[in-house]
Parts: structure tokens; C-alpha cells; sequence
């Protein structure tokens, strides 16, 4: 006797198929709309005549010329490598370092990673806060050792224009480096240890055994670090906000400042967006050879396994 599938059955069955795009869909749709349509608008707002409102008018890209052309600008890209490279190079090596002490099975591991991985549970707001303290001539490291009999120590990097970018590097690889530790403790205890074992059989020392076997083993992870470094350093404005202000005078500008500048403050929409513009293309300059790279390696990964 055959059973005749009823219009619920066929209903659920339907449902139950496709509940994984209907889950989606929501997402989906907003991550369309408040990416790519957003993107677009930006875009059109940086060719357009719009000043303190939105003026639809086609411009050409004079914006962008005017933008190149403006000093606080070329200052703030300036900024931009500057901080990006040093932030992201001294959160790497750091984390890699901690990273490689505590995989040494060190006592109390667990409070130490905890205490390495606090500062990313601050915000930006807070840690700017906090060393803008610290760097302070009159409240912070200046004072605490004048207050000992040195007088003429002098640390007063945030009121000097060619040190105050240090002072957020600093606080940057500060915020960061446990963040890179975390992921790099993970990637060196996920190596095969027979690896490891093999080359003590044949009387590596752990140094030379990190730097040949462990250390390139974890290479996908450390890239995977450096391309979530920069993106956080491209998107820098509220450690900026907080620590410096973006001064002495202009001395630690970075491009989201004066876009907040540009369309916030002076109501010079067109210009400000066609530097916001500016930053989303370094970060698909980031973002898009990183996916690339991602896919081929899971292609050849899936082509070799099978």
C-alpha cells in the first residue's frame, strides 16, 4: 500500500530543505544593503557637488585631486604606513614571543594568558585613556622618576611631534600583542609533535627547532594576524581620539580623523567621503589578495587530499 504525501508533509519537507537559506536570508540582505549600497553611495557622494547636504550633482573627481593636494592629508596616509607598519610588526613579534614562552608549559599558564589577553577586553577609549596618562610630562613616567631625585629625565613624547606617533604605537602593540599571542599558541600547539620529537632524537636544540620546524609550520596563522593588525590599523580612530586628539598640531593625524573632520566638522561631504573611499581601498588592498590566497590554499589543500 503506498502512502500519498500530504501538502504539510511536502510543506515541512520544503521548509526543512531550505531553513538554512531562510536562516541566512536577514543577514544576507543587510550585509548587501549597509556594504555594497553604502559603498556605492560613498562613492557617488565623492564624485558629486555636495557640500553641508547631499547634493547628487555629478563633480568629476576634483575631490580626490583636492585631496591629494591638501598637506593634513598627505600627513595623515604618511601616519597611516607609518603606525600600520610598526603596529603591526612589533604586535607579531611580541605575541610570537609570549607565545613561545608560555609553550614552554610554564606555571600558572592560564593566569598568564589571561593577563597577556586583558588588554583586548579594554577598549580603545580606555587605553588611549590610560597612557595618555602615562605619557603625560606631569602625571606619568616623567614625574615618577623626577619624584626620585633625577630632574632632568625627560619622557615627554606626546608633546613632541616627532616622537607622539611612538606613543600610540606603543599603546597599539600593547593592546594587540596578546591578541597575536593567543592565535600563535594555538597554531604552535596544533604542529604535530612527532615533528618536534624527531628532530630532538636527532639533537636539534628547541631555538633551532622553532625557527625550522614550529615557526614556518604556523606561517597561514602569523598571515591570518597580520591581515586582522592592519585592518584594525586602518580603521584607527578612537585610540587616536583618545590618546592624542590627532595632535601635537598634526603630528598623529590618521585618515579616519579627517574624514571625521572633513564631513562632521567643516561639512565638506564630497572631499570626506572621497577620503573614506581612499581608506576602503586599502583595506581591499588588504582584504582581497588575503581572500584570494585563502581560496587557492583551500583548493590546493582539497585537491592534495584528495
Amino acid at each position: 500500500m503506498s502512502v500519498v504525501p500530504t501538502r504539510n508533509g511536502a510543506t515541512m519537507e520544503w521548509i526543512s530543505r531550505h531553513t538554512p537559506k531562510i536562516v541566512l536570508a536577514p543577514s544576507i540582505a543587510a550585509s548587501f544593503i549597509y556594504v555594497f549600497l553604502f559603498c556605492a553611495w560613498t562613492l557617488w557622494l565623492s564624485l558629486s557637488k555636495s557640500t553641508l547636504l547631499p547634493d547628487f550633482t555629478f563633480d568629476g573627481t576634483k575631490h580626490y585631486v583636492a585631496l591629494f593636494q591638501n598637506r593634513r592629508w598627505t600627513i595623515a596616509y604618511t601616519n597611516l604606513f607609518l603606525f600600520g607598519g610598526l603596529y603591526v610588526v612589533g604586535s607579531l613579534l611580541i605575541g610570537l614571543v609570549l607565545a613561545i614562552l608560555i609553550d614552554q608549559r610554564v606555571r600558572g599558564e592560564a593566569i598568564w594568558r589571561s593577563l597577556l589577553l586583558y588588554p583586548l577586553a579594554l577598549s580603545f577609549v580606555v587605553s588611549g585613556t590610560v597612557w595618555r596618562w602615562i605619557f603625560n610630562p606631569t602625571t606619568g613616567v616623567q614625574a615618577f622618576v623626577r619624584s626620585f631625585g633625577f630632574p632632568d629625565f625627560d619622557f615627554n613624547w606626546i608633546l613632541d611631534r616627532n616622537r607622539a606617533i611612538y606613543t600610540i604605537v606603543v599603546t597599539g602593540v600593547w593592546h594587540a600583542s596578546g591578541f597575536a599571542m593567543v592565535l600563535l599558541l594555538a597554531g604552535l600547539r596544533s604542529v604535530d609533535q612527532d615533528l618536534v620529537k624527531a628532530a630532538q632524537i636527532d639533537g636539534a636544540s628547541m631555538s633551532r627547532i622553532y625557527w625550522k620546524i614550529l615557526i614556518p609550520s604556523i606561517r597561514p596563522i602569523m598571515i591570518a594576524v597580520v591581515v586582522i593588525l592592519l585592518q584594525f590599523a586602518i580603521k584607527t580612530f578612537d585610540l587616536v581620539v583618545a590618546l592624542t586628539g590627532g595632535g601635537p598640531g598634526l603630528a598623529t593625524n590618521v585618515p579616519a580623523i579627517y574624514v571625521y573632520d572633513l564631513m562632521f566638522q567643516r561639512g565638506q561631504i564630497a572631499e570626506g567621503a572621497a577620503a573614506a573611499v581612499m581608506i576602503l581601498l586599502a583595506l581591499a588592498a588588504v582584504l582581497v589578495p588575503y581572500a584570494i590566497w585563502s581560496q587557492r590554499r583551500s583548493r590546493m589543500r582539497g585537491e592534495n587530499g584528495s
